[in-house]
């Protein structure tokens, strides 16, 4: 009896201090709120310049939000559109990739997207935008001409384009249709019997043509698969749950939500039974893997059902929803954390724009540890820790300048210009190579073309000999210096021979998608793709596969 009494007078305690806490928060806000109307009263009515309501309060709420987590967002009413096409992965416009040429300064076609308005009117990779329903485009920035190009479904105007390879000037009548970007943009057979999956969002009922790719692969003979998520940033939560729902049992839960009020708590479980619980699987996953993504792999990851591989996820561990706000105005807010089957979040540590921004991966060190279902040792925090790491090639310096840096020229996207139009047709994506013929073609353009860029060596070369002539070093070092500035000195023969390998497969991926699209890409790609080789090795090695899923207990 007195044990219950203790307890009761200890409840009692806590009640009133738990009620002078809400009494506080509500004062301060309150106080600070009629503050801040004060401060803003007084500027407007005695400032020395008028003031711009929208600015200067605006700037108020971005400072507010900015103390927040990043994905916490205010859309006023004429940016509301860019909200729903995050959400639902659909806008009206022409579909097409848009981009700037930055020696013709102009923005121009990159790449249209199969079956869509852009490519049904003939609009080929390299096209000058030169007018859009008469209204010149000269000097306008990327986004101001991806505007006019938007609109409502159904409406149409009239574009004018220059063709470079022919200098003819094009004027098409094109009509704007709801444009859903390309959530499954590739699957197919690899070597080995092995399916592959390339997915890159989970917008509103992506899982059926998903569960669709993969029956498909499976009638095929597919007896492993490798799931791409490198690209997916993410989407709709019951998408992602019922993906993953594809590969585990019913009733399994996949994650749970967990907010400061009771409706932002959830827990999503697996629903049906599964198409496959048993065939092997690898995820690919990288730095651009999030939210969404994170839950799925995750989810397999704790379940012991696929290895994941390639190099750590985003660390997105947050979950938002979005509200009306006043004069059609739209808020994202963040309103719970997720916790993945063995009850980890992937979220950083830190999140804050105030702690000097966001931080994705954070030590092994100040983590905690989770296991699988099969025992295996887990961390929360920074996102999913690949069971098998692999690091991508790394993209070489020069091939950044090439591919359309400031000081590039162009002279890359000119050359895929005049490679596409001498050639009406070229062979199957996945065997399209460039011959070394073309290639000595494209070096003798780079070189004609006087061609520059900013060698990582000699910035640190530069650095190195200021810090030395700053500390007294220099003039005792100096002929190791000038030794050293010859044979870092720039030639571009030599670093286009160099990395002529992954020079090649840009070219040719570019090449590729003026006549494949976005699945002839990827199909190309996949010829030199280490991680993906990666992946099919592993599950045609059914004993390595073994080990790393399940390994001995010592």
């Amino acid at each position: 009896m007195k044990k219950v009494l203790v307890s009761l007078l200890m409840a009692l305690l806590v009640v009133p201090s738990i009620a002078q806490t809400d009494k506080d928060h509500d004062f301060k806000m309150a106080k600070n709120m009629d503050i801040f109307n004060a401060i803003y009263k007084n500027l407007d009515l005695m400032y020395v310049d008028t003031l711009d309501a929208e600015e200067v309060v605006g700037n108020g709420v971005k400072a507010m939000l900015g103390s927040l987590d990043p994905y916490t967002t205010y859309y006023p009413e004429e940016k509301v559109n860019e909200l729903k096409n995050m959400l639902t992965g659909k806008y009206a416009g022409v579909g097409a990739v848009v981009r700037y040429n930055f020696q013709l300064q102009r923005v121009c076609i990159s790449e249209p997207y199969a079956n869509m308005p852009a490519a049904e009117v003939g609009l080929k990779k390299g096209d000058i935008i030169l007018s859009i329903d008469d209204e010149d485009m000269t000097n306008k920035e990327v986004s101001y001409v991806s505007d006019h190009l938007r609109g409502e479904p159904g409406s149409s105007f009239m574009l004018k384009v220059k063709r470079p390879s022919t200098g003819k000037i094009l004027k098409v009548k094109v009509t704007r249709r709801t444009i859903q970007m390309p959530f499954l943009p590739y699957y197919g057979m690899m070597e080995g019997g092995i399916g592959y999956i390339n997915f890159n969002s989970f917008t509103d009922n992506c899982a059926k043509d998903v569960r669709r790719a993969f029956i498909d692969l499976k009638k095929q003979g597919a007896k492993g698969l490798v799931f791409d998520l490198r690209s997916n940033g993410g989407g709709s939560v019951s998408e992602a749950v019922s993906i993953v729902n594809m590969f585990l049992p019913k009733g399994k839960t996949v994650l749970k939500m967990k907010g400061r009020l009771q409706r932002s708590n959830n827990e999503y479980k697996t629903t049906v039974e599964p198409v496959d619980s048993v065939m092997p699987m690898v995820v690919l996953v990288s730095g651009n893997t999030a939210s969404s993504s994170e839950i799925m792999s995750g989810s397999l990851q704790d379940y012991d059902r696929a290895i994941i591989l390639g190099t750590r996820t985003y660390g997105k561990g947050l979950v938002q929803t979005t509200m009306d706000l006043p004069y059609n105005g739209q808020m994202k807010l963040t309103t719970a954390k997720y916790y993945i089957p063995s009850g980890r979040c992937v979220q950083a540590l830190n999140y804050k724009h105030a702690k000097g921004g966001y931080v994705e991966h954070v030590p092994d060190s100040l983590t905690k540890v989770f296991y699988t279902a099969g025992g295996r040792e887990v961390r929360d925090g920074g996102g999913v820790k690949p069971d098998v790491e692999v690091k991508p090639d790394s993209l070489p310096n020069i091939a950044f300048y090439l591919a359309g840096a400031r000081d590039s020229n162009e002279v890359m996207l000119n050359y895929e210009v005049d490679y596409i139009a001498k050639h009406p047709t070229i062979a199957p994506a996945k065997d399209f190579a460039l011959t070394d013929a073309d290639y000595d073609e494209f070096k003798s353009r780079v070189l004609k073309a006087d061609f520059k860029y900013d060698r990582e060596t000699e910035k640190y070369l530069k650095d190195l000999e200021k810090l030395a002539k700053f500390e007294g070093y220099y003039e005792d070092a100096r002929p190791e210096f000038e030794a050293l500035k010859k044979k870092l000195s720039h030639n571009v023969a030599k670093d286009l021979d160099f990395n002529k390998d992954y020079i090649k497969q840009l070219l040719e991926n570019d090449i590729v998608a003026a006549y494949y699209f976005q699945a002839g890409a990827i199909q190309n790609s996949l010829r030199y793709d280490k991680q993906v080789k990666a992946a099919v090795n592993l599950l045609n090695s059914p004993e390595e596969y073994g080990k790393i899923l399940h390994p001995v207990k010592k």
